[in-house]
């Protein structure tokens, strides 16, 4: 990977093309780019600030209820903070390792979908309504055979059922951020139907040991989510849509991967014919 491309800004200027040598239009489709890369990087500045915002209130308020060993509504404000700390890696990664694609929606706070905030959203109120219902609810699953010979208490249970769930969340997000920077300017949140100059398919470090290990790392932090929370409904149906939604999208991907495999390789087997 070119480091130059680290050191590039969000927009770059590409009047050149377009000039015909004519002065004026040089300086007024550079004046057009400088406004879009002002705008680009004000909008930028500003998602970011609402994210740390978000990240700095919702920590605050998950360590002041944890002063409170009977209430669990830490769970709640802990989960904004996650996804402030998700919405922020998947920006600075992009920035940091594919700069090209670093555009406002690197964030992935509006360009998931209508059913992805939904599934946040119906997370969040069935961690407060639970509590409210059964406040000292949550799951015991850890004591049932043959989890119960080691765990033989509730308090027991729910220290294993969190140590899980954190596990889950820093395994999956770790995974995905290895895998998006090893990727380098190969990976894009979008899906390619065609191959752009300069790609090429990643099959050293992380991704030789998964096939795909930023869609492993999400499915797994977004359960590691719901088992953070208590929820259980949701746990459910994260698993279900997470699973379905990324076999889709692998499928989708699979064909046009393939076409351009097979056009990069026939070269190569026209060679070995030889």
């Amino acid at each position: 990977m070119d480091s130059s491309l680290h050191d590039a800004p969000l927009l770059q200027p590409s009047w050149t093309e377009h000039t015909n040598g004519d002065a004026s239009n040089v300086s007024d489709t550079s004046d057009a780019a400088i406004a879009d890369l002002k705008k680009s990087s004000s909008a930028v500045s500003f998602r970011a600030f609402i994210l740390g915002i978000t990240f700095g209130v919702s920590l605050t308020l998950t360590v002041t209820l944890l002063q409170h060993p009977l209430s669990p509504l830490w769970r709640a404000p802990c989960f904004l903070a996650l996804l402030s700390v998700f919405h922020f890696l998947e920006f600075y990664i992009t920035a940091r390792y594919n700069q090209p694609a670093a555009t406002l929606s690197a964030f992935l706070l509006t360009g998931n979908g209508y059913a992805y905030n939904v599934a946040h959203t119906l997370a969040f109120f069935e961690c407060l309504l639970r509590n409210y219902v059964a406040p000292r609810y949550y799951p015991n699953w850890f004591l049932l055979q043959p989890f119960n010979a080691f765990l033989p208490n509730q308090r027991g249970a729910r220290i294993a059922w969190l140590t899980l769930g954190i596990t889950m969340l820093l395994g999956g997000q770790g995974i995905r951020t290895m895998a998006m920077a090893q990727a380098g300017t190969n990976f894009n949140h979008l899906v390619q139907s065609k191959k752009k100059e300069g790609h090429v398919l990643v099959t050293n470090g992380v991704y030789g040991w998964l096939r795909h290990p930023s869609y492993f790392g999400f499915f797994w932090w977004g359960l590691g989510t719901q088992v953070v929370l208590g929820n259980l409904v949701c746990l459910v149906g994260y698993a279900v849509v997470l699973w379905r939604f990324f076999r889709f999208r692998i499928d989708s991907e699979f064909f046009p991967i393939m076409h351009n495999l097979r056009r990069k390789l026939r070269p190569l087997q026209r060679r070995d014919d030889c």
